[in-house]
């Protein structure tokens, strides 16, 4: 199993990267330096350069073929990745009470909960679309490890967040919020509709610019 140091050394920092830096005690004593702003902006880069050196990591591994990748892999993955994308632009910064990472969840209006209303925890389903999208066209031992992992963290993540929120909220206002936010419409609120439009957009020029890095960051282009 020699030639594996890099993908593990990476696997490492990437989970002591999400969980040490989020700890009450280290973030508060970060925050207090930096700020809350600071911390965010800091964490979001620092994670995003351990993701690119973690994925990196994986195509430099050994290559163990557990299955050839199909030739319509790479067709299903930019689909499939253009609703992840889409999906993200719409809930990042967005109010939840449900899941993590919601932005002034004080305004959620459960008459009005958009994505909510249909998934609890867009970011994490975002990520488990991401990793298995991935899989499909990678069928090298590294890389199924790699997207499995992030899959398998995504949902049993949604499991913890659900117990956690219900815990933090009590059963009867959870379950009465999650009842009132699943009976309202889908549709945003009248004055939050060009916020949506323009969240779409800028979704639609995420997603043109990622596939355009795609190759000279990560290395593989994603192109049939």
């Amino acid at each position: 199993m020699s030639g594996w140091g890099e993908f593990i050394s990476a696997f490492v920092v990437f989970f002591l990267s999400h969980a040490i830096p989020v700890r009450p005690p280290v973030k508060g004593r970060i925050v207090a330096q930096i700020g809350a702003r600071g911390f965010t902006l800091g964490y979001s880069i620092l994670s995003t350069a351990i993701l690119i050196w973690l994925i990196v990591a994986a195509g430099r591994a050994p290559f163990v073929v557990l299955w050839n990748a199909p030739f319509w892999g790479p067709v299903v993955t930019l689909f499939v990745m253009f609703d992840v994308v889409m999906l993200l632009a719409l809930t990042i910064g967005r109010p939840n009470p449900f899941s993590f990472g919601g932005a002034h969840n004080e305004r959620f209006d459960p008459s009005h909960p958009e994505v909510v209303r249909f998934l609890r925890h867009p970011l994490l389903v975002g990520l488990a679309l991401w990793a298995v999208a991935h899989i499909v066209p990678n069928g090298d031992l590294a890389h199924v490890i790699l997207f499995g992992a992030f899959a398998g963290v995504a949902l049993l993540g949604m499991a913890i967040i659900n117990r956690r929120k219900r815990r933090q909220m009590g059963d009867e206002a959870y379950e009465a919020l999650l009842a009132q936010t699943r009976a309202a419409t889908w549709c945003p609120a009248p004055q939050a509709r060009r916020a949506v439009i323009g969240r779409l957009a800028i979704g639609a020029v995420a997603y043109v610019g990622l596939v355009a890095l795609h190759g000279p960051v990560i290395g593989v282009y994603p192109w049939p």
